[in-house]
């Protein structure tokens, strides 16, 4: 596991492609995926050092972060590279001090294993709430459940863990 460079944009872009078509994932741009790349963790297989899975922990507040784009490659999903990835975005979480991480998924029993539990509306106050409104960030819309995004979140289950 090691923090994502630039360099390893192709490969993510990759990963979620093979989600993306299906709906599992939400399709990113690129260009997102450039501008986002310091929020991403990478896991290289030890012998060729090939990118085989990714995950990014989005702050959202001070309390709150949401693990995105977790992927794994197809060929390996099932032998617990994307479990090592979801650890390592969770103690990063914890190192900045986050106490609560969101996610939207389709992956309800892998996040249950985490210990990540099934929420119903966004676990903010109204003060909170309102400061969140005003973030052009597309995840904070579907963390929020805003209508704009519906067609996004359809089928999806709203998670939490709570650190």
């Amino acid at each position: 596991m090691r923090r994502a460079r630039t360099s390893d944009v192709p490969a993510v872009r990759h990963l979620i492609d093979a989600y993306s078509r299906d709906g599992i994932l939400l399709d990113k741009a690129t260009v997102t995926l450039y501008e986002d790349i310091q929020e991403f963790w990478v896991a290289e297989r030890d012998e060729d050092a090939e990118v085989v899975g990714c995950g990014a922990l989005h702050v959202m507040w001070e309390d709150l972060a949401e693990v995105r784009t977790l992927a794994v490659d197809p060929r390996l999903k099932g032998s617990g590279v994307g479990h090592q990835v979801l650890d390592k975005l969770v103690r990063t979480a914890s190192w900045l001090g986050v106490r609560r991480i969101f996610c939207l998924t389709f992956e309800v029993d892998f996040f249950t294993k985490h210990g990540f539990v099934e929420i119903g509306d966004a676990p903010v106050d109204g003060d909170v709430y309102s400061e969140l409104l005003r973030s052009y960030d597309e995840g904070v819309a579907e963390f929020l459940g805003l209508e704009r995004v519906k067609p996004n979140t359809l089928g999806n289950s709203r998670m939490l863990l709570h650190l």
